[in-house]
This record gives C-alpha cells, sequence and structure tokens, in this order.
C-alpha cells in the first residue's frame, strides 16, 4: 500500500514538473515526465514490482556496512590478543611472568571467575521475573553467568549509583551489578539477588551500579561481589593478555607447554569468524532479495510488453508531429530510467529506516547512512527499468505511422 501510494507521489511530481520550466527545450524529457506523470501510464506497476526487492537490498546493504563498522572501528584497536581462562590459584604468579617474559606480550591482566545463576530478584523466583523485566535482559536469566570479587574498583569502572564497599569491608553479601542490565531488570539500589555459586545460594544486597563497555573486549562481569562473600570458595583466574601479532605463536607455546589445563581463546580469529559469518549472512540475504528483484522484473518487463501498443501510437503520433526516432527513443528511454530511479529512491528511504531500526533496537549501535550502497540500489533501480522499457521500444519506433494510425480508425 505504501508502495502505491509512493508511485502515485511520483506520478503527481512528474506531472508538476512536465508543466514547470525545468524541461523547457527538453522536449525529449518533457515528454518522459508527461508520460510518467499521465493516465494509464506504467509508473505504478514499475514502483510497485521494483520496489519490494529495492527496498529488501537497500535494508541489507546498510546493515552489512553498520555490522563490518561495528567490527572493524568500533571495536577497540588495542583490544587482547588472547583470553587464557580456567588459571588455578595457585598458577597465577607464574603465568603473569611466563607471560611477560615473551618479547611482544604487553599488558597482562586478571581477575578470580566463578559461575553463578541468578535464582531471585528481591525473592521472586526468576521464572516469574522474567515476565515483568525488559525482554532485552532476558539472557541474564538464561544460564550461569561469570561471577567475580574486588575489593577495590576494577580499573576504568564508572560507578553510576551507589558506592563501592570498604576495601575491609566484612558483613552481609553485597555486589555491584551492571547499570543498563539492572535498569532494564528495574533493580535499584538496595535490592536483593539470589545467586547460586557452586550450589549454595547467595543473597546479594546491590551496593552499586557500574556502567560496562561490553565492547572494550577487556574483563567484564555482569556481577562482582564483596571479597569477605567469597572467601575460601573455589575458583579460577580469568587473564587478557596484549600481544604484538608476531608474539602470539610464541605465547601460545609458552602457556600450552607450562599450564595445559589453561584455555586461551584468540580475539583476533574470534572478530574474524564474526566478520566472515556476517559477510555470509549477508551475501544469503543478497541472493533472497536478488530473487525478489528478478520477480519484480520480470512483472516490469511483463507490464512494458503489455503497453507495448499504446507505445506504438504514441510514437506514430510523435512522428507525425515531427518527432525523430532518436528524440522519442530517448524520450521511452527517460521514462524508463525515471520511474525506475524513483522506486529506488523510494526503497533506499525505507530500506534506511529499516536498518536503522534494526542497528538501533537489535543491535543496539550507532546506524550511519552509507551512501554507497544507496546509490548503487538507485542506479540499479534506473538500469532495470531502463533495460525493461528498451526491450519494447524498438519495435513501436520501427511501425510506419500511417499503419499504426489506421489501425486505431
Amino acid at each position: 500500500l505504501t508502495l502505491w501510494v509512493m508511485a502515485q507521489v511520483i506520478r503527481w511530481g512528474a506531472a508538476r514538473l512536465a508543466r514547470s520550466a525545468l524541461p523547457r527545450g527538453r522536449p525529449a524529457l518533457r515528454l518522459a515526465l508527461a508520460a510518467i506523470g499521465g493516465p494509464g501510464g506504467e509508473t505504478t506497476s514499475a514502483a510497485l514490482s521494483l520496489g519490494l526487492g529495492l527496498t529488501v537490498l537497500a535494508a541489507v546493504g546498510q546493515v552489512d556496512v553498520n555490522m563490518r563498522s561495528v567490527i572493524t572501528e568500533q571495536l577497540p584497536q588495542d583490544s587482547p590478543a588472547f583470553f587464557f581462562i580456567d588459571i588455578q590459584n595457585d598458577q597465577l604468579a607464574g603465568f603473569n611472568a611466563d607471560a611477560a617474559d615473551v618479547t611482544g606480550v604487553g599488558e597482562i591482566a586478571s581477575a578470580p571467575m566463578l559461575r553463578g545463576i541468578i535464582t531471585e530478584l528481591n525473592g521472586v523466583s526468576s521464572a516469574e521475573a522474567r515476565k515483568t523485566i525488559d525482554p532485552g535482559a532476558h539472557w541474564v536469566l538464561d544460564g550461569d553467568r561469570g561471577v567475580s570479587y574486588s575489593a577495590t574498583p576494577p580499573d576504568g569502572a564508572e560507578i553510576t549509583e551507589g558506592e563501592w564497599w570498604p576495601a575491609d569491608y566484612q558483613g552481609p553479601p553485597l555486589v555491584s551489578f551492571s547499570a543498563e542490565e539492572g535498569a532494564e531488570m528495574g533493580l535499584n539500589i538496595g535490592d536483593t539477588i539470589t545467586v547460586n555459586v557452586l550450589g549454595r545460594d547467595l543473597t546479594l544486597t546491590i551496593a552499586n551500579f557500574r556502567r560496562i563497555n561490553w565492547r572494550g573486549l577487556g574483563i567484564n562481569f555482569l556481577m562482582i561481589l564483596d571479597p569477605s562473600t567469597m572467601a575460601g570458595a573455589p575458583h579460577t583466574h580469568i587473564a587478557t593478555v596484549h600481544a604484538e601479532p608476531n608474539a602470539e605463536a610464541p605465547l601460545l607455546r609458552r602457556i600450552g607447554g607450562a599450564y595445559p589445563n589453561v584455555t586461551a581463546v584468540a580475539v583476533r580469529d574470534a572478530v574474524a569468524r564474526i566478520s566472515d559469518g556476517l559477510g555470509e549472512l549477508a551475501a544469503a540475504t543478497r541472493w533472497g532479495a536478488a530473487a525478489v528483484l528478478i520477480t519484480g522484473l520480470v512483472v516490469l518487463i511483463g507490464a512494458a510488453a503489455a503497453g507495448e501498443r499504446r507505445r506504438s501510437y504514441e510514437a506514430a503520433i510523435l512522428k507525425t508531429l515531427g518527432a525523430s526516432r532518436g528524440r522519442i527513443l530517448v524520450s521511452f528511454a527517460l521514462r524508463a530510467g525515471l520511474v525506475g530511479a524513483a522506486a529506488g529512491v523510494v526503497a533506499v528511504a525505507f530500506g534506511a529506516a529499516a536498518s536503522w531500526g534494526v542497528i538501533t533496537y537489535v543491535m543496539q549501535s550507532d546506524f550511519a547512512f552509507d551512501p554507497v550502497s544507496a546509490i548503487g540500489v538507485v542506479l540499479g533501480g534506473a538500469a532495470a527499468s531502463l533495460i525493461a522499457g528498451l526491450i519494447f521500444a524498438w519495435r513501436p519506433l520501427s511501425q510506419r505511422p500511417a499503419t499504426v494510425l489506421r489501425g486505431r480508425e
């Protein structure tokens, strides 16, 4: 329905332009605009047949560009080379020393890590709480989450509400929670969260909220507890290591040989696999959009074939009035190209709106309009319409005016 309405807007605009001073001295352009805006033309069918496929292509192109921007530009350039997990308590000091001894290794950071499942929010079971919290925070209650403890705020931590506990705190269990997820779950300072850690339920009081940049690719935890709560609990450590590319292989050999239980996760490989996966997904979606576009092109060709008789009559009239075959052909080409380009512009507008919604609300990232893919969609629409129109333009031009006009009597 929207594409149909836009087709009527295009017709109205073309009719107004045909009567304006813009095409003065350009009879081919005036004829094309008058044909687009006149009754019985192919504007509506072209907008409908091309519009859907071009809209899908425009949306896919904008989403693809923005997602690749997230991967290649918004992720930090100084991200760690590796995450190392399952480091035992008695291995941590040796791990740090061995990793630092490798040439090309930079910053090393580590934190204690356990796994816990949130079972209750303010005394309400997580199953019931899911019904009232923002769906965007449901992942917090799905499965186990990483849990850590610290006497002091992590480096670079931004406390948005509340205060951190004293370094020597001894008292009821406290927790520092992610500000964004806490807001989505409707939590406030002083609320309680029950977390099952190693089979033991811990009821934690929220002491503060922290703003977490998950894209920083550093060590981040949804929940950080006070140290006294976790005193004596068996746990391992997680570490991040920054290293130059030529130091990655020696680092893996050193750590793998000395600590076979420690698992390494290569950040660059993970980012590359994500980027490749997005490329494959975008390619598959483009093939689907191409199928829709081809179907629309077939419909467009059918509409052009159905209008061949009308164009033959139009060409005969124009020839009788003294128009050359070249001018008539240019008029037909302009008509088809302008209609296709207009459909492309409409498709870019709707495709950009759709991709803005996906990037902003689904991916929770900043949307940036990509003019290159948009221009490609507009030119593609113009080319498709032009080809369909010219295929059935030669025959009307080759017919004698007298034969066509007598046949209309």
